[in-house]
């Protein structure tokens, strides 16, 4: 769906939801934390931005509707907050082409996507290298993964796309010099993946974002935040999926700490990973 579309469609269902309450703007916005003129901003549709994640959630959990609905994503207003499993496990998880990673990043289309990559950002990755790492994979397997890049690529490129990614900067470090996983892959190779992924920075940014954190003081599994309506975990064969408003508001705040420690900046990313071509 366009953002205009959501936009509008977020528009008529807050309106619902403020008829329902009844006590006015002003009472209103208290409801939900904000001052009167951002709530008018909100409903003027003189722009196309969507509300912050953080009010999507005062929304849902001051007045009882699901983020689903106030978004336009499901027509049921409750049934679906009130059923949705805390924990979801989704077996059979393939990798960056699984159509489940697909079709959550179509549903959270104008929301920003929070993302911690299990080796390098699937979108930036060269052929070379998805061969590389898909190792003894089903060859359909392999060009799956090759084709789904290409499609988040595009996806990406779109102008309403808002990511962040962050990962440890030992981890680029590692690939440079083909060490750990990437200790079979040729210097060659890796010297064009990450001239690459330096273009692909440069030409991306600022709607794409890469921060780079100090992987010796801080942690993170991989993962994938949709806005404010899933978290996925991958770990392997599956993932764990996260659907709770509170658990989500956790993992970004977890994430924005990643980012708030972050070494290297998205301004500097490109610089640093064609620095990083000398220690092949």
């Amino acid at each position: 769906m366009d953002k205009r579309d959501l936009g509008a469609v977020f528009r008529e269902r807050l309106s619902e939801v403020m008829r329902r309450y009844g006590g006015g703007q002003s009472r209103f916005a208290q409801s939900i934390g904000l001052d009167r003129s951002a709530l008018s901003q909100l409903l003027s549709g003189k722009t196309v931005r969507l509300p912050r994640a953080e009010t999507l959630v005062a929304i849902a959990e001051a007045h009882g509707v699901s983020l689903d609905w106030l978004m336009g994503v499901s027509q049921n207003e409750r049934l679906a907050a009130e059923i949705a499993p805390t924990l979801a496990i989704e077996l059979g998880a393939s990798g960056p082409d699984d159509s489940r990673l697909q079709q959550w990043r179509r549903e959270a289309s104008g929301y920003k996507i929070r993302y911690v990559p299990a080796t390098l950002p699937d979108l930036l990755r060269t052929e070379d290298v998805i061969r590389y790492e898909l190792g003894r994979a089903a060859d359909a397997r392999v060009e799956a993964s090759i084709a789904d890049a290409d499609r988040y690529l595009a996806y990406t490129r779109r102008p309403e796309t808002d990511m962040e990614v962050c990962m440890p900067v030992q981890r680029l470090t590692g690939f440079a010099r083909g060490e750990g996983i990437w200790s079979g892959l040729d210097r060659d190779t890796r010297r064009a993946q990450l001239s690459h992924m330096a273009h692909l920075l440069e030409e991306l940014y600022p709607t794409f974002r890469l921060f780079l954190y100090d992987g010796k003081r801080l942690f993170s599994a991989p993962l994938t935040i949709f806005g404010p309506l899933r978290a996925a975990f991958y770990v392997g064969d599956m993932y764990l999926v996260l659907n709770t408003t509170e658990h989500i508001r956790v993992l970004i705040d977890r994430f924005d700490d990643l980012i708030r420690n972050a070494v290297i900046n998205p301004h500097e990313a490109a610089a640093r990973v064609r620095l990083m071509l000398d220690e092949g």
